[in-house]
């Protein structure tokens, strides 16, 4: 049985300076799949100067961020006194915890010619009992992302978080949770199962898609009901199409959500926030 949609969208614009960004997750009709609570999409852009002090500092308490760089080339630095850098095709993972302060330069890919930049930033909500813990970081470059090519050479797939199959992510995982980054070849289609109360969406950033028989278009995020079944992607374009598809199990704890912080409760949010204006998320101190 194949699932149903529940629903679609275009999100909305939330640029930030030169670079069109996409707001996809919260959206009007949901505000978290599985336990990915947002979703942005930085569009395709030449950027031609290069970032150097940050794009702006600021705090996160109650999640952990990740970000997956298509085309581009991006350093992290935090009040932990972590810092990474990955190149087209990497990951960086971020467990804000009890409190951290993180800031980021996107640019252009060094080890490349392109000034293209291009991807995509979630945010995974944690359970309540990994929302104290202390702040984490891990970067993994383009080699290290688990991939298999699918059957009749019909593409790719990437783990970027979670299990497919026989491969693993490197992204510690406090639920049951996937990102799986989908290039599918001109003219082929391939099947995903899922199993019962799992949430799931796809998002399409470059080109239409036929999903379940219905076509979707460029830019669409696309959710599907909670029944198991199978989602058939299938690329009827004459050029490779990449598709986005995550989510995971329901997180059944209260959400409460505002501005960097996602909690379980209000008064965990005025903590949050008090013991930021306090100073007890530390300082970067190791940026350019």
């Amino acid at each position: 049985m194949k699932k149903q949609v529940s629903f679609s969208t275009q999100g909305s614009r939330a640029d930030l300076g030169p670079l069109a960004i996409q707001r996809m997750l919260p959206n009007r009709y949901a505000s978290a799949v599985g336990p990915f609570v947002f979703l942005d999409y930085v569009a395709p852009a030449i950027k031609n100067s290069i970032t150097k002090n940050g794009m702006g500092a600021h705090p996160h308490r109650g999640i952990a961020t990740l970000t997956y760089i298509l085309q581009g080339e991006v350093e992290h630095f935090d009040s932990a006194g972590n810092g990474g850098k990955i190149y087209s095709g990497g990951a960086q993972w971020m467990k804000a915890g009890n409190g951290i302060i993180h800031d980021e330069n996107l640019n252009y890919d060094s080890q490349t010619d392109s000034k293209y930049v291009q991807g995509f930033q979630f945010w995974i909500n944690l359970p309540a009992e990994n929302k104290a813990e202390k702040p984490a970081h891990i970067a993994i470059q383009a080699n290290e992302v688990p991939q298999k090519t699918l059957p009749d050479d019909s593409g790719t797939v990437k783990v970027v978080v979670g299990n497919f199959e026989e491969l693993s992510s490197k992204i510690p995982d406090y639920s049951e949770q996937f990102l799986y980054h989908i290039k599918l070849e001109a003219g082929k289609q391939f099947s995903f199962k899922i199993k019962n109360e799992i949430e799931v969406a796809a998002f399409l950033p470059t080109q239409k898609a036929t999903l379940n028989e219905v076509e979707f278009q460029k830019g669409e995020f696309v959710e599907f009901d909670r029944e198991a079944g199978e989602i058939e992607i299938k690329n009827t374009s004459e050029t490779a199409i990449d598709i986005m598809l995550f989510g995971g199990e329901n997180y059944a704890e209260p959400i409460v959500a505002e501005g960097p912080f996602v909690m379980n409760s209000q008064e965990e949010i005025i903590g949050a926030y008090r013991d930021f204006y306090a100073g007890k998320y530390g300082e970067i101190k190791n940026i350019n």
